[in-house]
């Protein structure tokens, strides 16, 4: 019996000694090899544009080098606001401002941190291959049958969507909108460039297909597109508080439509978006530098 009281007595002393090691490894109060609760982390939200895509990725890539988990989200445009602005998603890169997603700004607005700006230089508007003889969209009606009377888009929640119906409007078009997506609009172009015929389709600057295709924007002389417009970054508000060092990237993080570019032309050539992000970050040390704060 005193033997087996023994052994209870050694087992039960194993176990709590055990215990002791499992809670000092969770806690990180252990040894250095033990892992730390303290993982930082940040959710992403994007839409699924090529050049948010790509703009997503690279940021998504800076983060991890920062130590951080980071999780991607992707929405269309509405959603990705409203869930930047209830703080279930950390932050976008992915806001076209100021007329592309304008109402989004008029909606939730005052529920988000507008960070800066990530892009500057972008523009959005009808585009057609170079070949059309026409130069403005006031002269689409009147070659209302060479574009089989259709408009190709993207999806239907896009901004630049609302616009083009604004456009259609405002300047009487008798033409249909095919909504699409942004796949589906770069094959409908494909389509028609490699057999020269007539088409038109919803444009965005930056994007790959300019460096692919001779392509131009159609004069908007009603101004429904606006002028130039820039990308920005929106964060839930609390972030700059809750993490400074993620606010401090996400206020550094800029760079050009020709940088943009080139990681949607890989993209589109056939690389993977987390290599053509790669390639990009390996090749620009020093910019990735700055925006971790490390220049």
């Amino acid at each position: 019996m005193i033997k087996n009281r023994k052994t209870i007595v050694c087992i039960l002393i194993g176990l709590v000694a055990a215990a002791l090691v499992l809670t000092a490894g969770c806690t990180g109060t252990g040894d250095a090899g033990a892992p730390s609760s303290e993982q930082k982390s940040i959710s992403i939200g994007y839409v699924l544009w090529d050049s948010e895509i790509a703009s997503t990725n690279v940021i998504k890539q800076v983060f991890e080098k920062a130590g951080y988990d980071v999780r991607l989200i992707a929405v269309d445009a509405a959603p990705l606001y409203q869930a930047v602005a209830s703080g279930d998603v950390d932050c976008t890169v992915s806001a076209w401002l100021p007329r592309t997603q304008k109402s989004y700004m008029e909606k939730f607005g005052d529920q988000l941190d507008l960070v800066g700006k990530n892009l500057e230089g972008a523009k959005i508007g009808l585009v057609v291959p170079t070949y059309v003889t026409i130069d403005s969209i006031e002269e689409m009606n009147s070659v209302k049958d060479r574009f089989e009377g259709k408009i190709v888009g993207i999806d239907a929640g896009a901004g630049v969507m609302k616009t083009t119906e604004d456009a259609v409007e405002a300047y009487g078009l008798d033409y249909d909108i095919v909504y699409s997506s942004s796949a589906g609009m770069a094959s409908a172009l494909k389509k028609a460039v490699d057999r020269e015929e007539w088409v038109v389709v919803t444009g965005w600057t930056p994007h790959w297909k300019f460096a692919r295709w001779d392509l131009k924007y159609l004069e908007d002389p009603k101004g429904v597109y606006g002028g130039e417009e820039y990308i920005g970054t929106l964060a839930r508000k609390g972030l700059a508080e809750d993490d400074p060092e993620a606010y401090a990237i996400l206020k550094r993080f800029s760079w050009t439509p020709e940088d943009m570019g080139s990681v949607m032309l890989d993209i589109e050539d056939g690389m993977s978006h987390e290599d053509a992000a790669q390639k990009w970050i390996d090749a620009h040390p020093d910019q990735v530098d700055a925006w971790l704060g490390k220049a």
